[in-house]
C-alpha cells in the first residue's frame, strides 16, 4: 500500500425522470445531472410508436427504464457511459417480424 489515499467511490445516481422525443431519448438524474442520447442508440425505441415509448417505468430501484410494450431496458450505468444496444439485428429482425405478424391481425 501506497499510503496514498484512493479515489472515493462514487455511488451510481438514481433515475427521477424519462422523456422520449423522435430522436431522443433524455433522463434525469438525482445528483442533477441529464443525459441525453440518440434515440438511435436503442432500436426497439426507435421502432416504437409515440405511445409505446412513453409507456416506461422507472425500474430496478431507479437504476433502470423498462418499456414493456417494447421489451426494452436501459439501465444508468449504460447511459453514463455511452453504451448503445447491444442486441443483435438478427434478434432485432426477428423482433420486427413479430412486431408486423401482430399488427397484421
Amino acid at each position: 500500500m501506497s499510503g496514498t489515499p484512493s479515489a472515493p467511490a462514487t455511488a451510481t445516481p438514481r433515475i427521477i425522470d424519462v422523456s422520449v422525443t423522435d430522436d431522443t431519448l433524455t433522463v434525469d438524474l438525482e445528483d442533477g445531472r441529464t443525459i441525453a442520447v440518440p434515440l438511435g442508440f436503442y432500436p426497439r425505441l426507435v421502432h416504437g410508436s409515440a405511445g409505446e415509448r412513453a409507456n416506461f417505468r422507472i425500474s430496478g430501484g431507479g437504476f433502470g427504464i423498462h418499456w414493456p410494450d417494447l421489451d426494452e431496458d436501459v439501465g444508468v450505468e449504460g447511459l453514463l457511459g455511452g453504451k448503445k444496444s447491444n442486441e443483435s439485428p438478427a434478434s432485432l429482425h426477428r423482433w420486427l417480424a413479430r412486431r408486423s405478424d401482430n399488427t397484421a391481425d
